[in-house]
């Protein structure tokens, strides 16, 4: 009891940086571990009646097999806990999903060079979330950290209208589209977005616990993680410096 009541006064940025020492980040690469996230996100999808029940109980997407597409375990104690999926406009590769949804918001920023990162299919084990109340902070620092290591200039959000408030206090982002359907999912989902130059200042002055650790970044996405095509007049995204 006394351990809880100390873990309840500690900042939000300490809980969060004690949880970290908890949690290992892996790209799901071979069948069994995609197939598990698969099965998570139908889980947690099904949970809040985004999805209808299917008899093969997993979720996935033509997304999932794109080659500018990563897919993370979030793993706590060596347990898958949560999932995100990541995509990146690449040079040759300028498609990310929720551009086929918002292609009137989206697909401009493209056409004018900007690098994106889309994070979708964010999803949590029930258990841990409750074990682990940090779960959503740890597993919004792979987006955050992606879009550092890429050189990216735009963070896309395409969640539902209720979630919206959390990524709004936490990054600072902001409407751009007015809710639509998300293919696949019953739920409307909103389109926000943020400048990540502009708002990384304030996001590690608030939270700490997204700058990346010595090494973390070429750690988790490394070199090689995403061939990059070679397409004339037109180079790669350079990433910062870790």
């Amino acid at each position: 009891m006394v351990l809880a009541v100390a873990h309840q006064t500690l900042s939000l940025n300490d809980r969060v940086m004690r949880a970290l020492d908890r949690v290992e980040y892996r790209l799901a690469v071979d069948a069994e571990a995609r197939d598990r996230i698969f099965n998570l996100r139908y889980r947690a999808y099904l949970r809040e009646g985004a999805i209808a029940p299917s008899d093969d109980e997993r979720f996935t997407d033509p997304v999932d097999d794109q080659p500018n597409c990563l897919i993370f375990g979030v793993y706590a104690d060596g347990d898958l806990a949560g999932a995100i999926r990541i995509s990146l406009t690449v040079p040759g590769l300028p498609q990310v999903p929720t551009a086929s949804v918002f292609p009137d918001d989206i697909l401009p920023q493209i056409e004018a060079g900007l690098v994106l990162v889309d994070p979708t299919r964010f999803v949590a084990d029930a258990a841990w979330s409750r074990e682990l109340p940090e779960l959503p902070y740890l597993t919004l620092r792979l987006p955050w950290l992606a879009m550092e290591h890429f050189g990216a200039d735009i963070m896309l959000a395409a969640v539902r209208p209720e979630h919206y408030p959390f990524y709004r206090r936490l990054w600072g982002n902001t409407v751009v589209s007015a809710p639509r359907l998300y293919p696949g999912l019953a739920k409307p989902v909103l389109l926000s977005q943020l400048d990540y130059g502009k708002a990384a200042p304030r996001v590690h002055a608030l939270y700490p616990f997204f700058r990346a650790r010595e090494d973390e970044r070429e750690t988790i996405f490394g070199a090689g993680v995403i061939a990059w095509p070679s397409v004339a007049g037109r180079q790669a995204p350079r990433a910062r410096p870790v």
